[in-house]
């Protein structure tokens, strides 16, 4: 079925508009200048099929170049991942069929366990607002549960993607475990369906995209996350206290380090603060993947001395959400050091 656009967008400049900070103010227009992009960069690309090569050397070398650019970047690419073109594609062309319903129904009728979300309802200035539309859904709401209403196809093909990213996201953790000399295993328990989450984004196009983020900038509450995104660009992240855009690739995944495995690397992995931007002429689509633990399992470093002090997934939600309630952002790991 094919609806309007522009009836399946979200009601964001209203919502934008009735925040503190009018987005032609002084203040806000200089804050906005002062995050400029400084330049475009290639994120690390590493060939996955090295972990399969019969040459021990370039099994070791593949592995080491995934520890490195998660202690250097935070984020890295790979290709040669395992998941199919043909199944990617299938996930973006089902992503954008349900996106174009209408708002309304959107917002609603409960599809994917009323699972959709928009904007930022805690925002309390313009420049916490996130011009975005998505559906956040557990992984063991994919198979049961979940209503699809008429996209029934897309049940198939989340099924199969969330298998595929599962086994994606356990093979590059196993690795950074091992390389700091723990079990390949180590997140086997803690990180299962009933913990991780697919997240389908959109990027509506933006008339005042000088002015707006597509997403504020943020940290992942995760141990990894891997991001299925079109050609269209918008991903930035912080490197050396300055912002740089991520240049696309259609033949990659991007993976990021969280919030997670920086506490439990003891600070050897790092998880960088990121934001997509606007676009005023296309939209924007993406798929991310996040790699979680169940909210009781302890989050200690893999190493001594610590540098945080131990907590559970669940205190560390709490603490998020109690600070984006206060101060209308996320702070994150600094509250956790000792």
């Amino acid at each position: 079925m094919i609806y309007e656009k522009n009836m399946s967008i979200p009601p964001l400049l209203d919502q934008y508009r009735a925040l503190p900070d009018n987005p032609c103010s002084t203040t806000q227009s200089h804050e906005l200048r002062s995050v400029q992009v400084i330049k475009e960069c290639d994120l690390p690309l590493i060939d996955l099929s090295g972990l399969t090569s019969l040459n021990v050397r370039e099994r070791e070398a593949c592995a080491a170049a995934i520890s490195s650019a998660s202690s250097e970047w935070g984020f890295f690419q790979v290709v040669n991942h395992g998941i199919s073109k043909e199944l990617l594609g299938e996930m973006r062309k089902e992503q954008m069929k349900l996106f174009e319903i209408p708002f309304e129904k959107k917002a609603s009728c409960g599809l994917l366990n009323d699972s959709y979300r928009w904007g930022n309802p805690r925002a309390t200035s313009t420049k916490q607002f996130s011009w975005s539309e998505a559906f956040h859904v557990p992984l063991t709401k994919i198979s049961e549960g979940a209503s699809y209403g008429e996209f029934s196809s897309l049940r198939k093909a989340m099924e199969e993607f969330a298998t595929a990213m599962s086994e994606l996201a356990r093979l590059l953790a196993g690795i950074l475990a091992t390389n700091l000399g723990h079990s390949r295993g180590a997140f086997e328990e803690i990180c299962n369906e009933s913990t991780c989450f697919i997240r389908l984004n959109r990027y509506p196009r933006c008339l005042i995209a000088s002015e707006m983020s597509g997403l504020v900038a943020h940290t992942d509450s995760d141990f990894l996350t891997i991001l299925y995104q079109d050609q269209v660009g918008g991903l930035q992240l912080m490197k050396d206290s300055k912002w740089v855009a991520v240049k696309p690739n259609p033949d990659a995944l991007i993976v990021n380090i969280g919030d997670l495995f920086q506490a439990w690397s003891n600070d050897v992995y790092k998880s960088v603060e990121h934001k997509v931007i606007t676009n005023e002429k296309v939209e924007r689509y993406s798929i991310a993947y996040f790699l979680c633990p169940s909210y009781g399992s302890l989050i200690g470093s893999c190493k001594e001395p610590s540098i945080y002090k131990k907590f559970t997934f669940g205190e560390f939600r709490k603490q998020v959400v109690e600070d984006v309630y206060k101060t209308g952002h996320k702070v994150g790991l600094p509250k956790f050091l000792l």
